[in-house]
């Protein structure tokens, strides 16, 4: 009867309900209705019902829809088709009522004859012109990048030893140059335009780990939860995955606003930890305990990742993605993030999500984190990357890494007895074949959102990147 009210409610007349209820499978049914009343849940008319298998490339498309399959309801437009090569995640900027988007470019470091990086490592991009401009060079494979509470950017390094790093102010119109990356747990040379020193206006931030970086998230007290993107086996058969780590500011910030100075920053100085979920009580960890309660272990800037494995932290199969929820209303914060797996092992992936209800507190003797799987891939839904809660809604939107890729957006887990997403529809696919979805989030209203389309073959467009707005998400 429930279901029979709900799709009236949608607008499913009771004989075309009365098919469905009549069908063999149930979870068939649940689908249909996602499907129906996807205006009320997910504020567009119509998800997409399969992914692309068409072969568009680049130099043929002409508007955005050449690009990508879009759910109905949906409207799209290209901000720029002139972003650097491998645009890839990005953060609005500032914050609030924001003008830019700041992308990381994950591309790996290179230098001319006298070794000054020619790589373009960030980007801004103008949200009303389009006009995209250089901020950092020297980078390798930049790729996690957040605004903060404070309105600096942190920019982190997706390389096995790499970097954070924090500017000052983004749209001064200045270039940084990073003329020497620095050891793990070191800090590095940064220049401007004319040589001089630049480490007051952009930083690395060497009490942050060296790892893998990609996913992460930034309270507003200055704790960074993040994750190695690492696969189990890396180095040695049995070596693990990639954990999860939390930084704690030695100073956490206690005022709001923004600084005006790198020194007032709580990235300043600090410590870092790994998650090691426990069986029991934080006595018994390893193989099999990868959800549950869960508690930290300390670990150097250095050489966080094999620390981490030393000492027992949680590894997860390629960390990737990784956000808080910003409709979360308990204690502490919810984040969650997404784990690639390999498609063809037939590991489809997942997105796990978890509460940290004392971000502040990092113990082993204090489990204060509570893990579960949140979304699990399958064959049509698989290699989950990037993610973007949209606000308000606290839906989940989740990409794919792979060819045609394709954005689910997963429901919230609501009433019902299970702790996991109450589904997900398909929102968009990309049309070429040699490119994939990477940098996804939305306006702070949740209105529309931001999508970079990654690694298409050579186009006659230049090295560059399409970047495309998607717009007429109705918010409730």
């Amino acid at each position: 009867m429930r279901l029979l009210k709900a799709a009236l409610a949608a607008g499913v007349s009771a004989a075309a309900f009365a098919g469905v209820a009549n069908a063999q499978d149930f979870g068939q049914q649940v689908e249909q209705l996602l499907t129906a009343q996807s205006q009320k849940l997910f504020g567009f008319n119509g998800p997409l019902a399969y992914s692309s298998d068409s072969n568009i490339p680049r130099s043929s498309a002409t508007t955005p829809l050449d690009v990508i399959y879009l759910a109905r309801g949906l409207r799209a437009r290209f901000l720029t088709r002139n972003a650097a090569n491998d645009a890839d995640m990005f953060s609005f900027y500032p914050a609030q009522n924001p003008t830019h988007v700041i992308f990381c470019i994950e591309n790996g470091r290179a230098v001319d004859a006298n070794g000054k990086p020619i790589n373009p490592s960030i980007q801004a991009i103008d949200l009303k012109s389009g006009a995209v401009t250089d901020i950092a060079y020297g980078m390798d494979r930049c790729d996690g990048v957040r605004t903060t509470a404070w309105n600096t950017v942190l920019v982190t390094e997706e390389t096995d030893d790499g970097g954070a790093y924090e500017l000052l102010n983004p749209l001064s119109g200045e270039k940084f140059f990073i003329s020497d990356r620095g050891a793990p747990g070191a800090s590095a040379i940064i220049v401007d335009e004319n040589g001089a020193d630049a480490t007051n206006r952009m930083t690395k931030r060497a009490a942050l780990a060296t790892l893998a970086w990609e996913g992460l998230t930034v309270l507003d007290n200055g704790v960074v939860i993040f994750g190695d993107e690492l696969r189990p086996g890396t180095g040695a058969p049995d070596k693990d995955g990639g954990a999860l780590f939390k930084f704690v500011p030695a100073t956490p910030r206690l005022t709001t606003g923004p600084i005006s100075s790198l020194s007032q920053s709580p990235f300043a100085a600090g410590a870092n930890y790994a998650m090691r979920v426990s069986c029991t009580t934080g006595t018994q960890y390893g193989q099999g305990c990868e959800i549950g309660n869960a508690g930290w272990v300390a670990v150097s800037a250095a050489f966080a990742r094999d620390d981490a494995d030393r000492l027992g932290a949680t590894g997860y199969y390629r960390p990737e993605d990784l956000h808080k929820d910003p409709t979360y209303e308990g204690a502490g914060v919810r984040f969650c993030w997404a784990n690639t797996g390999n498609e063809g092992a037939k590991n489809y992936g997942e997105v796990i999500c978890g509460v940290d209800s004392a971000p502040l507190t990092a113990s082993t003797s204090q489990l204060t984190v509570v893990v579960n799987r949140f979304v699990e891939g399958d064959t049509e839904f698989n290699s989950v990357d990037n993610l973007a809660f949209q606000p308000k809604t606290g839906n989940l939107y989740v990409i794919e890494d792979h060819p045609n890729g394709d954005i689910f957006a997963c429901l919230p887990d609501g009433a019902d007895r299970d702790i996991k997403t109450d589904g997900c529809v398909r929102v968009l696919s990309v049309r070429d074949p040699s490119a994939e979805p990477t940098g996804f989030g939305f306006s702070p209203d949740g209105r529309y959102a931001v999508l970079s389309i990654q690694h298409s073959a050579p186009s006659g467009l230049g090295d560059t990147d399409d970047i495309i707005v998607i717009e007429g998400f109705k918010v409730k």
